[in-house]
């Protein structure tokens, strides 16, 4: 379920990006764009769709940002810790005889 609401969110940060892409420069950035060059959205109509559908998206971006943190929160419990390959501890070998010890 998790992988389904990523592609879902994958897809609304596309369109978002692709919506910002669109807009019209309102000036400012290094000289660059901007001016009063026709453009290819000119019109005041498709600026409002435009800013509509940004915020829309935006929205939509946070809202998914939030369900797939909770969701990912809920898949995290707490397990038991694996012992299977844990070696069993073994007792420290006695010296040889006929060995002196340190003293």
């Amino acid at each position: 379920m998790i992988t389904f609401f990523l592609v879902i969110h994958t897809l609304i940060a596309a369109a978002l990006v692709g919506v910002i892409l669109l807009q019209r420069s309102e000036g400012g950035g290094l000289g660059i764009g901007g001016g009063t060059g026709g453009g290819l959205m000119t019109a005041r109509g498709a600026a409002n769709l435009l800013t509509r559908s940004t915020t829309f998206l935006a929205a939509a971006f946070i809202g998914s940002s939030i369900l797939l943190a909770v969701l990912a929160a809920g898949t995290n419990k707490v397990k038991a810790v694996d012992t299977s390959l844990a070696a069993p501890a073994a007792a420290p070998a006695a010296p040889p005889a006929g060995v002196p010890l340190a003293k």
